[in-house]
This record gives C-alpha cells, structure tokens and sequence, in this order.
C-alpha cells in the first residue's frame, strides 16, 4: 500500500499517531501524524499528500457517514486524525508551495447557539480542502457580510438547528447577495429543507456536510 493510500485508510479509521489508543486494532502503528512527517521528509508534494491522502480520507468517511454506516464520533475521530496531517502542511500552504480550493466562511446563524452541526461542516470542508474562517455561533448577518467582503470570492456555510433562528439564515442570505451577489451560500441543519433554501435565495442545501462537498465539487471545478 503506498503512503498515501495509508493515509486515507488511518483518517479513515481515525489513527491520529503511533501513541493514540484508537482505534484498538492498530495500537502502536503509524498514524496520520508519522506518515505525513515522512511523506514530507521524502519529498512528497503536499498536494498530493492533500488530496490523495487527507482528502480522500476524508470524503470516504463522509459517505459513510451519509449512508449510517459510521456515526459522529466516527467522524470526530477521522476529522481529528486529518488535522494532525494538516496541521504540518500550513507552512506548505502559506508559502504557497501547497493550493487550497477556495475560502469557506461558516457559522451558526444568530440567536443560535449549536455548534456541533456547523464544527463537522467546518472539518469535513477542511478535509475536502478549503481554507475554512469560522465565525462560530450567534453570527448576525452583517459579520458574515464583513468577512465576504474582506475574502472576495468566499463560499458562505450558514447552521441553524432552532426553527425560531431560520429567519436569520434568510436575512444573512439576502444581506449577502445583495451586496455580493455572485457569492455562493449554502445552508444546512436539521430543520432545513430544499424548499425552505430556495425561499431564501440560497444555493444549495444538504442534511449533511457530504452533500454540500459533492454539490462544490460540481460547482467550483
């Protein structure tokens, strides 16, 4: 199995290094952390380290994830893993050396304090890839403006889980598009519907973060 093949397979099972007691099968193997520090001692090209290790890691948990066959901290686990691999290409992307695929601004929308949905959208979209900016939770709609006007071109992801907080998700949308009218909003949580993100303006809706990722993958070629 070559080393990137091992990668995706330990941010699979979410082997974060050699010391990490999980999952219990692999104790005492390399993880994402020594195979990515010896992928780049070698020579990789951390592009390649992105996007055919961590990325495709990560998208295949992510349609696990879609069809039940794992489960949150399935997720957590394979979300922690890849972040010990990219937390040693940021120098690579800094100097430029390494490309992501674009800007991810996210957020729970305001009077809105769930963060669990919006934090497994922000690591699933960082496993795919993007630079992602989280604004957290109880974001009023002119902080997401400001940050789309300070990153031109950003993709927006706007959380909501309380029906009452909807009616922000359509203010910030439209706030948005607006004065940015060529900025891509996508939206998601659990009351949402395809009917309720086309009411609002928005461009896409998923019940899950795979969703929105295969939705960009069609979009932002």
């Amino acid at each position: 199995m070559e080393v990137y093949e091992k990668i995706a397979s330990c941010v699979g099972r979410g082997k974060i290094n050699k010391d990490a007691p999980y999952p219990p099968d692999m104790r005492g193997e390399d993880g994402v952390f020594e195979l990515v520090r010896d992928a780049l001692a070698g020579d990789a090209d951390p592009n390649d380290i992105l996007t055919k290790g961590l990325m495709v890691g990560m998208n295949d948990v992510g349609k696990k994830f879609s069809r039940n066959e794992v489960f949150v901290p399935d997720l957590l686990m394979a979300a922690k893993a890849m972040t010990a691999g990219m937390e040693q290409l940021k120098p690579h992307f800094e100097s430029g050396a390494a490309k992501r695929r674009g800007v991810f601004v996210v957020g729970t929308v305001q009077g809105d304090l769930h963060d669990i949905g919006k934090n497994l959208v922000r690591m699933m979209m960082e496993g795919a890839g993007y630079e992602v900016i989280d604004l957290g939770v109880d974001v009023a709609p002119e902080a997401f403006l400001e940050k789309v006007t300070e990153r031109p071109g950003s993709i927006v992801g706007l959380s909501a889980l309380l029906t009452t907080t909807m009616v922000n998700m359509e203010k910030t949308t439209k706030l948005i598009k607006e004065k940015h009218p060529d900025t891509l909003v996508v939206v998601g949580g659990a009351p949402l519907t395809q009917e309720f993100c086309d009411k609002i303006g928005a461009d896409a809706y998923s019940p899950d973060p795979q969703g929105i990722i295969e939705w960009l993958d069609q979009k932002v070629a």
